[in-house]
């Protein structure tokens, strides 16, 4: 279909990883690490009449009961320089830190138990946000279990980074479900928003 076209509430995002040591930077290669690159070809070229629907990499999963999404890219750092003979200073864009994201989950023992087990080894990920209002992303089964799917009529907006899970905390309520937020650095730059595009036989994945 295409990126997100409307106003829209953003209720069916999902967040998804995989464990990876790459160090590609490009959305044709980082993708592939998700979606094996021949399924993404037949991705492309089915229609609505016979949708085929992405083929997962063994190792993907998802973070289920995502409550609150942290905002995704990367915060600008505004450096204020002194203009000899001036009575105001000028901006300049400085070098940007990489932002540390937060996401607010729903906790579940069952669910969420590998999550601080990868914080603790410090292993490397590959996350991908995947926003998107549209219930017809199936969910995969297991291996994969949770992870969206998509073909290419459904809208939504991908975005991927390598990272790790460095915080991983438990909050529990009286009044309300227990909740748990982590914490993933980001290393180098987000890639996307990535999504199907085009019609027919010129429908790609960029």
């Amino acid at each position: 279909m295409t990126q997100l076209s409307k106003i829209s509430a953003g209720k069916f995002t999902s967040l998804d990883f995989i464990p990876s040591t790459s160090t590609v930077t490009s959305l044709a290669d980082v993708s592939d690490i998700m979606v094996t690159d021949t399924n993404q070809k037949l991705v492309t070229l089915s229609t609505a009449g016979t949708p085929v629907r992405e083929a997962l990499e063994t190792g993907v999963k998802h973070v289920g009961n995502v409550r609150e999404f942290p905002s995704v890219g990367t915060p600008a750092n505004v450096v204020n320089v002194p203009v000899y003979g001036q009575s105001t200073s000028s901006q300049v864009a400085g070098q940007s830190d990489a932002p540390s994201l937060e996401f607010s989950l729903n906790y579940v023992a069952s669910e969420h138990a590998e999550l601080d087990a990868l914080r603790k080894a410090g292993t490397r990920l590959l996350f991908r946000v995947r926003m998107t209002d549209s219930s017809n992303l199936a969910p995969a089964s297991a291996p994969n279990l949770g992870v969206p799917t998509a073909y290419v009529d459904d809208e939504f907006s991908d975005f991927y980074f390598f990272g790790t899970i460095a915080s991983f905390e438990i909050t529990t309520n009286l009044t309300d479900s227990i909740q748990a937020s982590i914490s993933l650095t980001v290393e180098g730059d987000f890639v996307g928003p990535a999504s199907f595009t085009g019609t027919g036989a010129g429908e790609v994945y960029v």
